[in-house]
């Protein structure tokens, strides 16, 4: 059984990190046909522009994959299987180029064409992407349904959210600085490392960028991970990649949606509030004033747990989100507790006129008035804000070293 601990073969034209200009780092698993080819095309690169580098491979294999790269000159660090986002994380703490490149062992990207990433770090830019949909990409190389399907729709979702103009955010050639890559601080330990990438260094207003790459089919006898692991692991990929943007981009997935909801269902009750409303062939009413109080109900807690998903995932601490940001600067212990208090009160006054009316109307309920519903609502948002209040403070006390709210 592989040891949990990272292991590493260091060849000895490697051990010193002085002047080293870019580490290319690899994930390999099971990769003996073409990871020689990988580590060669990576030294051309070097030679051709003139940097000194290092190559890191970040391995996972049972197979003569690691022997391969020690041999020509690698450095390998030995990690168990725990994915490809996870391999990026184990590489951080031995890179010594101000420059990372990343990229697969497959010979799918060619790492010949690195020098289009260098330049851009030198112009200035902190990550640099690359991009097969303005490139080349090679017949058969990429199935139809991540090309014109899978790999659009996502992408074009993340620019909606971040106000980018990516065109390829699954590219697995990219490229940044140490710091920024330190900067990110990459959580996800699977596929969805490239979409954590993409959206952290939009977050952190990281100098970006795209390259126009070639893309090429698997070589002959090689499978590819996805085909490895079943048809479902494509789907799993997006799958992942969207939660990605459901945790870091909280403000517009969830609370942004949320103020809408809140706004509209407050609207729908307090339209009433002379009674029903009658517009040509609609009446609004009690059904009406019940479906505004639903999405009241529905806006408030997706705001909440819009700021959770913020605090517990410490996007607060290394981006403007406006939101986020008055509720950390405004928000306490105490005043959430007295908010919510007298929230509750406030709606235990407006709703317990509705037992008196129905007592009164010889226990029949004939029309609820809308004090009564906002009475309601109010009573909801009172113990939700307390018990909000409560997780929020809970997770303060094992994050001792975040900023109070």
């Amino acid at each position: 059984m592989r040891c949990s601990a990272l292991k590493l073969a260091v060849p000895n034209n490697q051990m010193s990190g002085e002047n080293i200009k870019v580490s290319a780092v690899i994930p390999c698993l099971n990769e003996e046909n073409t990871i020689a080819e990988t580590i060669n095309n990576i030294k051309d690169s070097f030679t051709n522009i003139g940097v000194r580098g290092e190559i890191i491979i970040v391995d996972s294999s049972k197979d003569n994959s690691p022997k391969i790269a020690a041999g020509l000159g690698a450095k390998v660090i030995s990690v168990p299987k725990r994915g490809l986002g996870q391999a990026y994380i184990d590489a951080i703490p031995y890179i010594k180029g101000k420059y990372v490149i990343m990229g697969d062992a497959d010979c799918t990207y060619d790492f010949r064409e690195t020098n289009k990433f260098i330049n851009k770090l030198d112009e200035g830019f902190e990550f640099v992407m690359g991009t097969r949909m303005k490139g080349y990409i090679e017949k058969d190389a990429m199935p139809p349904l991540h090309r014109y399907f899978g790999t659009p729709l996502t992408t074009w979702i993340l620019n909606i959210l971040l106000g980018t103009n990516f065109s390829d955010i699954h590219c697995g050639l990219r490229a940044i600085t140490l710091e920024g890559l330190k900067k990110m601080d990459i959580q996800s330990k699977s596929w969805e490392y490239a979409s954590e990438m993409v959206v952290k260094a939009s977050l952190l207003k990281l100098k970006n960028t795209e390259v126009p790459i070639h893309f090429y089919k698997d070589k002959y006898g090689r499978v590819s991970h996805h085909k490895r692991q079943g048809w479902f692991s494509p789907w799993h990929a997006g799958w992942i990649n969207l939660k990605v943007m459901l945790l870091y981009v909280p403000d517009k997935m969830i609370i942004k949606p949320g103020i809408i909801f809140l706004l509209l269902g407050l609207s729908f009750i307090l339209m009433q509030i002379n009674g029903p409303v009658n517009m040509g062939f609609f009446t609004f009413s009690t059904n009406t004033m019940m479906l505004g109080l639903t999405f009241a109900v529905l806006g408030f807690s997706s705001i909440q747990m819009g700021i959770l998903v913020s605090l517990f995932s410490h996007l607060h601490k290394y981006i403007n989100n406006k939101t986020t940001r008055f509720f950390y600067s405004s928000f306490s212990y105490t005043k959430g507790m007295i908010f919510g208090f007298l929230t509750f009160l406030g709606g235990l006054i407006l709703a317990s006129t509705l037992v008196y009316q129905w007592y009164e109307n010889r226990y029949k309920l004939i029309y609820v008035p809308w004090y009564v519903v906002f009475g309601l609502l109010l009573l909801i948002f009172g113990i939700q804000t307390i018990l909000f209040n409560l997780v929020c403070q809970a997770f303060l006390l094992t994050h001792s070293t975040d900023e109070n709210l």
